[in-house]
């Protein structure tokens, strides 16, 4: 993990401050929340990505400046039938991520009523994403962005057009999280996770790939 000096006394360097946040994903089945995790998290493209059963775990880390921002993700399935489900996964998550499919605007609308629930039911403070996904097929596009970018405007939410398919934006999505995120949260990751209710005996929450990489590069 890279350190920088900065003069400190006895030549001793400046200890790179971690801070670890729960974020959740939740959107419409098919959109692309799995192939957004998948890209950021491996930097990998599967076009036939399997369809995500219940929510699946991964972490990923950003640096910015003299803090590393881990994210704990919950990509959480799609399926009508596991929307009671959801609560369980965005409870006490600092950030969320809604995506919708650019090419269908009923997932736009399942995407507002997502942002809703995260309002009236999430953390206060949460800071939300939208991802309109699927931005490779823009000449199918039936959202305009125009329309995303003033809804997410008037709802106060982050607002970005991705491709899991070409990594378009998917990186600068999380980096933008992760910029709004409060930096005080340093602890040491086992009382994080306790406090977000993961559990680190379990070999899917140890699965951290490359710090400062960012996943999913061009």
């Amino acid at each position: 993990m890279a350190t920088r000096g900065s003069g400190q006394p006895n030549g001793t360097l400046p200890q790179t401050k971690i801070c670890q946040f729960k974020l959740v994903l939740l959107g419409d089945m098919a959109v692309g929340k799995s192939s957004l995790v998948l890209r950021f998290v491996k930097g990998q493209f599967d076009e036939f990505q399997e369809t995500t059963i219940g929510a699946a775990f991964l972490a990923q880390s950003v640096c910015l400046d003299d803090t590393t921002v881990k994210f704990e993700i919950w990509d959480t399935a799609g399926q009508e039938r596991y929307h009671s489900l959801a609560p369980m996964y965005y409870r006490g998550a600092q950030a969320a991520i809604v995506v919708f499919d650019i090419t269908k605007p009923e997932t736009f609308e399942r995407a507002k009523a997502w942002v809703k629930e995260l309002q009236r039911q999430a953390s206060p403070n949460i800071v939300i994403a939208l991802a309109g996904n699927k931005a490779d097929l823009a000449e199918k596009r039936l959202v305009e962005y125009e329309e995303a970018q003033t809804y997410s405007e008037d709802t106060g939410l982050l607002f970005m057009e991705t491709s899991a398919k070409t990594a378009m934006n998917v990186n600068e999505l999380f980096l933008a999280i992760a910029k709004k995120m409060p930096k005080t949260d340093t602890q040491n990751p086992t009382h994080a996770a306790r406090h977000r209710g993961v559990n680190l005996q379990d070999p899917e929450a140890h699965n951290t790939r490359s710090c400062c990489g960012g996943g999913g590069g061009n």
